[in-house]
């Protein structure tokens, strides 16, 4: 059985920024992820952040982890790091299980941030398990981690900022993007990078769907279909495209289960993503001492993530006896950074799903 001050599950943007914000108030901190690379999503994002300075901005996402990884070098006496680990199990007794190494490892922290993340959703359609078709976050492992091109010819399915951005990556690799399609009535991303795509001669068609995928050892066509705007098919809409790839990519799930297993209060919120935790302004869940971060806590952008995971970092050192010498400062200075990010009219979904969730002083 280890012992550990504060065990933080998941080193993305949200978990190596909490690693950051606790070791800086004193405590010490096992880190843990089940790849072996740290960083999540960061490791695959080529183009350049939004956000203010604090979060980056105008310094791509690989470039972003070279910087915190060279912040946690700086403690790295006080911060234990296990790749290739994966967390199995949170107890009532306390208990935290690792399978690291075909070893089996009992951990007992004073404290645990949750920072996992979340998975891609997927489609059902017709042949949707053919070879050839795959979530925006696989196509972005394959180009910008190992330098792989997924195909010649993609159709990008969804039109939110990763469809957007993932379709000018794939553009700059040499791949053509036939077209990108969404089932709602708008274009979910930001229009300047819709725009970008559109000066690129993509077309972007909207109140779209894939109605099936064709080939026999490998995709081949995709059809497309129209909808309503009660979201049923319009017959006599259909269009066939030549693809070999299909990008989907239609939002993120919460991975949640650890903390459902542990037993604490969730709530399904489609705002943010699916089942996502209850948690106060410091992110403590609905349980003493577990803290959440990213995506796992409500899907947004990695500049959030980054900035919930500093903020989870910083009070939960503090909540086990770890207070930084300049606590209330850097507490009010995250939260405003979290209004900031949250702060324009197409963040009013996001504002909606957090007050969902939020517990009050008098809940905690």
């Amino acid at each position: 059985m280890e012992t550990v001050e504060l065990l933080i599950i998941g080193a993305g943007p949200a978990g190596l920024c909490a690693a950051i914000s606790a070791v800086s108030s004193g405590a010490k901190v096992m880190l843990v992820d089940r790849n072996d690379t740290l960083g999540g999503q960061l490791i695959k994002q080529t183009h350049m952040f939004f956000g203010s300075e604090k979060q980056y901005a105008a310094t791509r996402g690989t470039d972003i982890t070279k910087i915190l990884l060279a912040e946690i070098e700086k403690y790295k006496e006080n911060i234990k790091i296990y790749k290739n680990t994966t967390a199995l199990g949170m107890y009532e007794d306390g208990v935290v299980t690792l399978a690291r190494n075909d070893k089996y490892i009992k951990v007992k922290p004073k404290a645990i941030i949750v920072a996992t993340g979340a998975s891609e959703k997927v489609l059902a359609f017709p042949n949707n398990d053919l070879p050839g078709i795959y979530g925006a976050g696989a196509v972005q492992t394959l180009m910008n981690v190992y330098g792989v091109k997924p195909g010649n010819k993609v159709l990008m399915v969804g039109a939110g900022n990763i469809g957007l951005i993932v379709s000018y990556q794939l553009m700059q690799a040499g791949v053509k993007v036939e077209a990108i399609i969404d089932a709602a009535p708008e274009i979910g991303g930001y229009l300047v990078h819709a725009s970008k795509i559109r000066r690129l001669g993509v077309p972007i068609y909207t109140s779209h769907i894939v109605k099936e995928a064709i080939g026999l050892d490998y995709l081949e066509k995709a059809v497309l279909i129209e909808v309503d705007e009660k979201w049923q098919k319009v017959r006599g809409t259909e269009k066939e495209i030549d693809v070999d790839v299909m990008c989907i990519s239609v939002g993120l799930t919460p991975l949640t289960e650890l903390l459902m297993q542990k037993g604490c209060e969730v709530k399904y919120v489609p705002e943010l993503g699916g089942l996502v935790p209850t948690r106060n302004e410091n992110y403590e869940t609905s349980i003493d001492n577990i803290f959440v971060a990213g995506d796992v806590s409500g899907v947004e952008e990695a500049s959030a993530a980054m900035v919930e995971g500093y903020l989870a970092g910083l009070c939960a050192a503090d909540k086990i006896g770890f207070r930084h010498d300049d606590f209330k400062k850097l507490k009010k200075d995250y939260i405003e950074q979290l209004h900031s990010l949250r702060a324009g009219p197409e963040s009013d979904k996001i504002r909606g799903g957090i007050a969902k969730i939020e517990r009050r002083a008098q809940d905690v």
